[in-house]
């Protein structure tokens, strides 16, 4: 029976738990999504929610307690600044979890922990990246285009 069992181990120590999921939820408010397995998602979801919960709140005391759970104060003010308000008329419910398939080495489901209504932010960052490449991609051209051509003038010295 699994009574009062409220939490995954993971295959990990207590130590090593706590750190990971501490560092899950930190780069889930930095980055409002991670890519991560279903089993660490899902017991990533449990903090990331009661962080949120502790961030509407907005007192010292709500701060001090994340503070024990997620040692950054830049993403804490992140937190208690921008995310938590934004979920202020929301009663939980404060993350999304996306399934993608399984991992081709060893099969673990893999999913995209999210926060809700950030998926904006999400598409303008892909749409940003996006640019990038295609920047690259033409300075690389005219890069490959310029190289023949340097080429020809040498041996036209020679």
């Amino acid at each position: 029976m699994r009574h009062g069992k409220d939490h995954k181990k993971l295959g990990r120590t207590a130590s090593h738990r706590r750190a990971m999921l501490s560092n899950l939820v930190t780069s889930l408010f930095e980055h409002k999504q991670v890519r991560t397995t279903l089993a660490k998602a899902k017991e990533g979801r449990r903090f990331a929610e009661r962080c949120i919960t502790f961030g509407k709140k907005g007192d010292v005391a709500s701060r001090r307690h994340v503070y024990k759970f997620i040692p950054q104060h830049k993403v804490i003010q992140l937190l208690f600044d921008e995310i938590a308000p934004a979920y202020a008329e929301r009663n939980g419910g404060y993350t999304r979890i996306i399934k993608l398939g399984r991992r081709k080495g060893d099969g673990a489901e893999i999913v995209i922990l999210e926060l809700v209504g950030y998926e904006s932010t999400q598409i303008e960052k892909q749409h940003q990246a996006a640019e990038k490449r295609a920047e690259r991609k033409k300075r690389k051209e005219e890069q490959e285009e310029a190289e023949p051509a340097q080429q020809q003038t040498g041996e036209k010295a020679e």
